[in-house]
């Protein structure tokens, strides 16, 4: 949100710099994320000075050119060479001095430069207005006022104002404060000093000649709509004190009449919309709900099919604005309007927040009203910006206002003890200032006892609905920086698990990055295209967009989205891992898992002089993972192959039926929906079940082994069904203690083969740490080992 300094002092009487302001937002809570001075010219016609022509004379060498003498009031005349048409002796007009910067309305900013120009020096420039910016005018130079002041500064000749302005990061829940009222009501109480109310009483009505009748049909997406008609305006541009006002804000200029609701919106926080009276069937506002499909042409010449949800502001015969969101493209205001119909409102904020988001519509209207306005202010809204409009558009007022406010909003109750305050700031702060704190926040004290208050709450203050709330307003006003850190701290001691979950991270995270990896931090918000079972996604109630309305289900498409981002810029060769979390439902329950997740795509390997550069593939994946599992000393994990309809192939490793960690080739589906164009493999890891197997790993001192180790190898003959998880498996049930180690050397698949069979070779490495194996024992384990192969899978060993 935007803020300009200048316009917060028009209901403030302060003498605070910028920067004081600054940090007094900041500490109230409105966070000031960037503060810039805004000149309403570029330069701010900084080092222009009023000059008084003394004398002009025809150029020696130019007949175009002419030199004079100026007094720019530094004590020295300077002589500047002119190639003005209209330059004279006797003129007063502005004069760039050597070494100021000039900005004109086009082109590039120069400086000015002591000079010859055709042999005669030129210490100077006299200025045309489209030369500093001015006016885009280059007829000749500018002629001021003979009564200008000579050596006056330029910026203060005319009347040019700095401005300063505060780019506020607001939070969801201030609402209140979203316009240069609402921020003023923070720092006058924060200085206990009094807001200076927008004065309205100028207010009249001329005639009731154009009475335009309201009907609101759905009173509960419409709690209360206010309207008045003006007749007899002239749509134009705006004067300049407007424009500029509304250009510091970034509010680009429309006319005149635009310009005002826009300047009421942001100067009391209530949007208003102008209609075209004369487009007006019927002389009747009809507020109501249109059928289902119905179409309806917005101001930016689109199409919208409406929902019958969808709140709409008609005529007579056919909808004119989609209510608190955006306006119609027959009933705005053009340059022909002579009449216009005002509206001021106060919409239901869901009504408006589901309206805005079913058509993908976000404007300072609907974010004002989505969040919650103020019903109390829509008349007062309504006569000021009617007030404006005279001013800057002429017209009469020729109607009464009418305000169909058959519910008035009621305050909010709340019951506040002081021992709640006392308990929850930390500090016992005195009753008087509490209540000083509360009165300057707009809330009234209805009662008090020894105990507490009993307050009511303005309706704009949306956000205070409970005791909690109070405390945390009256904390903010009073001071975060005036609670003092206690000199004794009260803790109890208790035991944690070890190792700690920050442990475990950091020690695969060093791992990793020793391997050329780099960490993403991604948004746990993102888009429900990605869900693959919407129906267990945690959905967000007010998304700020379609693209962050659930919580994610898994880490894929964040990493996904990271390797796009990346391609698109060429760096294709990446190495990614996330730790973080990923949300579902189950039976009504919110569930938030811890997960782990590695990327990899491009290549594995970059081209040198003596090597192509190679792709990474699936095994370089799976080395990675071995070696994770390694690292934790997880043992016993049963390998098989992962379904997964994210992965077009893969494996997953299981511990106690639970899976430990799946891996593959991310499938096509996914990569299309990310945009990824090249190949990407993907581990994710279950990172709650890594720590818990990591808490139960024991670290025991064991002495390297004195006795040698044994190889035997054995050849088999398999069905094509059987895996090499499933044999070693079998392997090292069958010896626990002396089998140290499985592994296979060769695979063979072929047309020597019987149909449906493989051969399989494999080794095993025995060893006993008490004494020299003999080969007794070594052919007693292998002979076990062949006998239930044989039983388990049908092996049958090839001599």
């Amino acid at each position: 949100m935007k803020i300009s300094y200048n316009w917060l002092k028009e209901f403030i009487d302060v003498d605070k710099t910028p920067q004081e302001l600054s940090t007094i937002l900041t500490g109230t809570g409105l966070e000031v994320e960037s503060l810039e001075k805004v000149q309403p010219v570029p330069g701010g016609l900084e080092g222009l000075v009023v000059g008084y022509v003394k004398e002009c004379i025809q150029h020696p060498n130019a007949d175009r050119l002419r030199v004079t003498k100026v007094d720019a009031g530094t004590g020295e005349d300077l002589q500047i060479v002119c190639g003005a048409h209209n330059v004279a002796a006797g003129q007063k007009v502005v004069v760039a001095t050597v070494g100021t910067t000039v900005y004109p309305t086009v082109g590039e900013p120069f400086k000015i430069n002591k000079s010859k120009i055709r042999g005669e020096v030129s210490e100077g420039m006299i200025c045309a207005e489209d030369e500093i910016g001015l006016g885009t005018d280059h007829a000749g130079i500018m002629e001021l006022d003979a009564d200008a002041t000579i050596g006056m500064l330029a910026k203060d000749y005319f009347k040019l104002t700095d401005d300063y302005l505060y780019e506020i990061g607001l939070t969801p829940n201030r609402a209140d404060a979203a316009s240069h009222l609402g921020t003023a009501r923070d720092i006058a109480a924060f200085l206990k000093i009094a807001v200076q109310k927008r004065d309205v009483s100028a207010f009249k009505v001329d005639n009731t000649s154009r009475t335009i009748k309201v009907v609101v049909e759905n009173e509960a997406a419409s709690p209360r709509y206010s309207g008045v008609t003006i007749s007899g305006v002239e749509v134009k541009e705006s004067p300049k004190w407007l424009k500029e006002r509304l250009a510091v804000i970034g509010i680009r200029s429309i006319n005149n009449i635009v310009d005002a609701t826009n300047y009421v919106l942001h100067d009391l926080g209530q949007p208003l919309h102008a209609f075209d009276a004369d487009a007006i069937t019927g002389d009747t506002v009809i507020v109501k709900n249109c059928a289902e499909g119905t179409i309806f042409k917005t101001l930016d010449d689109v199409d919208r099919k409406l929902s019958a949800d969808d709140l709409m502001i008609c005529n007579a015969d056919e909808p004119m604005c989609i209510a608190g969101v955006f306006g119609g493209a027959a009933s705005g205001v053009k340059a022909t309007t002579k009449n216009i119909f005002l509206e001021s409102a106060y919409f239901n904020a869901v009504s408006v927040r589901k309206t805005a988001k079913r058509h993908g519509l976000k404007t300072d209207a609907s974010f004002r009203f989505e969040r919650g306005t103020d019903p109390n202010m829509t008349v007062v809204a309504l006569k000021r910006a009617a007030l404006l409009i005279q001013e800057v558009a002429g017209g009469l007022i020729s109607s009464e206002i009418s305000d169909h406010y058959p519910n008035p909003v009621a305050p909010f109750e709340i019951e506040i003890s002081y021992h709640t305050i006392d308990r929850l700031i930390g500090k016992a702060i005195p009753h008087s200032d509490i209540k000083a704190i509360i009165t300057a926040l707009d809330i009234a004290i209805v009662g008090e006892t020894g105990e507490g208050l009993s307050l009511k709450v303005p309706p704009y203050r949306v956000d205070i609905t409970r005791d909690v709330d109070i405390v945390e307003e009256i904390l903010r006003i009073y001071g975060y920086n005036n609670i003092e850190i206690p000199t004794q701290i009260r803790a109890s001691l208790n035991n944690s698990t070890r190792p700690e979950k920050d442990d475990v991270q950091n020690m695969l995270s060093n791992l990793l990055t020793a391997n050329g990896f780099n960490e993403i931090m991604s948004n746990s918000l993102t888009k429900s295209a990605y869900s693959s079972n919407l129906d267990t996604a945690v959905k967000i109630l007010n998304p700020l967009s379609s693209d962050l309305d659930v919580m994610r289900q898994t880490l894929l498409y964040s990493g996904l989205e990271a390797v796009t981002y990346n391609q698109n810029r060429r760096n294709a060769d990446l190495k990614l891992y996330e730790f973080g979390k990923v949300y579902a439902t189950e039976e009504d329950k919110y569930v938030e898992t811890q997960r782990f997740a590695i990327f990899l795509t491009g290549s594995g390997q970059a081209e040198q002089w003596n090597q192509k550069a190679s792709p990474v593939s699936f095994y370089n994946l799976k080395a990675i993972v071995d070696g994770i599992i390694a690292r934790l000393n997880i043992k016993d994990a049963v390998i098989e192959d992962a379904t997964c309809k994210k992965l077009a192939y893969g494996l997953q490793y299981k511990l106690n039926n639970k899976q430990l960690v799946k891996f593959g080739a991310v499938a096509a589906d996914a990569l299309k929906k990310t945009d990824v164009d090249k190949e990407v493999f993907y581990a994710d890891f279950n990172f709650d079940m890594i720590l818990k197997l990591a808490r139960k790993n024991k670290i025991v001192f064991e002495d390297v082994s004195k006795f040698p180790a044994v190889r035997r190898d054995l050849s088999m003959l398999i069905d094509q069904a059987v895996t090499f998880a499933q044999l070693k498996q079998i392997a090292q049930k069958t010896e626990r203690k002396l089998l140290q180690e499985v592994s296979v050397f060769d695979v063979y698949q072929g047309d020597k083969l019987p149909a449906g069979k493989k051969s399989y070779a494999l080794s095993f490495v025995l060893q006993d740490n008490e004494k020299t194996l003999t080969d007794k024992a070594i052919e007693s384990v292998m002979q076990k080992i062949i006998y239930n192969f044989g039983k388990e899978v049908g092996a049958e060993i090839r001599k």
